[in-house]
């Protein structure tokens, strides 16, 4: 699919502040899933410096930085994306010890997967919840994962909260319902529970109601590890897996490193707002 993406973001400040160098994550991946065609980001005012960077997680991020004082600062990004998985099991599992659960990864990935296996938010209420999911999948990775993704989307009512980080899991199995940041991270913290690599992913997701006038907003869903088939996208917001309707941003172990802006400003006695406009149609 060929997908037009504009989103902006404006934040206001009731009075002139130094705003700190901030960092974007806002330039659409370009891997084998997906090809980034054009990418143009704009900013006001003028940032006295932009430096593009690869950061940790391989997402491609831009600093800007300012000289003044400023008000206001927007920021605004429009990509035309080009979407390739039509087919997201076309993978074979490399690593039998990673075929059934609880999975174990070999020893030549030494350390570079603990971060995604180490949970967060440890609690003996999501190791209930996926009783039944697992029990199902009858320990079988892949079957585990789409049932998994599955049983979320029926459990739980969606909601929107527009600013904020993700629930913890406890919480959000607590209250049954959460935004797609909150699940995605409850699906995270029950992968890892089995021994499963998960990070969280921020970006977009094209809706399969194309003339809906609903409002648009960031996405949010998992990744998981699979030896033999990388990074394989599961939104438990939909209950499906990741395909040729989702476009990843940025991805990060924790989810506040793939959040679409990072930064602060210094100024007393200050408030400040944020606007954010996001807009996602088929190029047809």
């Amino acid at each position: 699919m060929q997908i037009e993406i504009a989103h902006t973001i404006k934040y206001s400040y009731s009075k002139a502040v130094f705003v700190e160098p901030m960092t974007l994550r806002l330039r659409p991946r370009c891997n084998s899933a997906q090809r980034l065609n054009t990418f143009q980001l704009n900013i006001k005012p003028i940032p006295a410096g932009v430096s593009e960077n690869i950061d940790l997680e391989g997402n491609i991020t831009a600093t800007i930085w300012f000289d003044d004082e400023h008000d206001f600062v927007h920021v605004s990004a429009r990509s035309e994306v080009e979407t390739l998985l039509t087919n997201p099991f076309e993978f074979i599992v490399t690593e039998k010890s990673a075929l059934s659960l609880p999975a174990f990864y070999a020893e030549l990935y030494g350390k570079d997967l603990e971060c995604y296996i180490t949970q967060r938010f440890p609690c003996n209420e999501v190791e209930r919840f996926i009783e039944s999911p697992l029990q199902e999948s009858r320990g079988e990775i892949i079957s585990f994962l789409m049932k998994l993704a599955s049983y979320i989307e029926k459990s739980f009512d969606k909601e929107t909260r527009e600013h904020g980080w993700p629930r913890p899991p406890a919480k959000t199995l607590a209250r049954r319902k959460g935004t797609c940041r909150d699940l995605a991270l409850l699906y995270m913290e029950a992968c890892r529970v089995v021994g499963i690599p998960a990070r969280f992913v921020s970006g977009y997701r094209c809706l399969e109601d194309e003339d809906s006038e609903d409002r648009q907003y960031l996405h949010a869903w998992a990744e998981v590890y699979i030896p033999g088939g990388g990074w394989r996208g599961f939104d438990p917001s939909c209950g499906k897996v990741v395909a040729d309707r989702h476009i990843a941003v940025a991805a990060a172990a924790d989810p506040d490193k793939a959040a679409p802006i990072s930064g602060s400003f210094r100024g007393n006695n200050t408030r400040s707002t944020i606007e954010y406009n996001v807009s996602i149609s088929p190029n047809r």
